[in-house]
């Protein structure tokens, strides 16, 4: 069922409330491939109900990011949420979230802030205001939709840290489940940015879970030193890779490690032309 308004979605989900049904959320931009089916296939297995949100949210987007051009495809996202269980696919207009006039800046609107330890590295220093963005649009569909269940990728893994803060602070009744990265054969990380790849930038882009499966065998080998271990990239890069980051962050709160542990995730970005690509690996998920 796709709906497009507030009231219908609260609607539906008062009735499954009143029927003690138990309701798991999917949030989502869209574009959806099969690292997105992972998480609707582990909502629908666990909860009664299942809603997926299908919304490109301006305010995440920083100036000359790709908004405009940022894939929509709601008509082939509506038939993988269908095909595989879903029960409400939720595809608001910024009209529909934000109000008339939608100004969407926080002079206007009510933002929810995160800790600016959390929100101040990694994808957070070149994108100054993304994870504002994504903290107000998930506390507002966690209001629409009180799900009991929210499930959200691994790879977008300082994001998935920064929104189990944000329950936790703000006492937000819904238990967050983190889901595995998915990958292709290759090793590449799906992401719906993998659209504007060519098939040789595709190729390049190879490069971020090759330095990460690396690093991972280099500390199954003993190398603990961050040092050591974040110049064994430096081989696999080219002329067409942009390296944003590469860094060595504590799985739980983002605190800077100088020597790996179990606990430790790498994180990487780099652009290839105009794409900018992450990914990351934790280190005690050994192979």
């Amino acid at each position: 069922m796709l709906i497009h308004t507030i009231a219908e979605v609260r609607e539906k989900v008062r009735e499954w409330k009143r029927d003690g049904l138990t309701v798991g959320l999917v949030p989502t931009m869209g574009a959806l491939h099969d690292g997105h089916k992972s998480l609707i296939e582990k909502s629908v297995a666990k909860c009664d109900k299942t809603v997926v949100s299908v919304f490109v949210n301006p305010i995440q987007f920083c100036p000359g990011e790709d908004l405009d051009k940022y894939p929509r495809t709601l008509d082939a996202d509506e038939k993988l949420c269908t095909d595989a269980g879903v029960d409400i696919v939720f595809s608001p207009s910024a009209k529909e979230m934000y109000g008339e006039g939608h100004i969407m800046s926080n002079d206007f609107l009510t933002y929810v802030i995160p800790p600016y330890f959390y929100a101040d590295k990694l994808c957070g220093k070149s994108r100054v205001g993304h994870f504002d963005g994504v903290c107000t649009v998930v506390n507002k569909l966690f209001n629409i939709v009180q799900p009991d269940f929210a499930f959200f990728g691994e790879k977008d893994r300082q994001q998935l840290i920064i929104l189990k803060k944000m329950v936790k602070d703000l006492n937000i009744p819904v238990e967050i489940i983190s889901c595995p990265i998915v990958r292709e054969e290759s090793g590449l990380a799906l992401s719906s940015r993998n659209k504007y790849l060519s098939e040789d930038d595709k190729s390049e882009a190879l490069v971020l879970s090759k330095i990460l499966f690396n690093i991972q065998a280099c500390y199954k080998n003993g190398i603990t030193d961050v040092r050591a271990l974040s110049e064994t990239a430096y081989s696999y890069l080219n002329e067409r890779h942009s390296l944003e980051y590469l860094e060595f962050r504590d799985a739980d709160d983002l605190e800077e490690k100088t020597n790996a542990d179990d606990n430790t995730v790498v994180f990487i970005a780099l652009k290839i032309g105009n794409v900018r690509l992450i990914d990351n690996i934790t280190l005690r998920n050994l192979c």
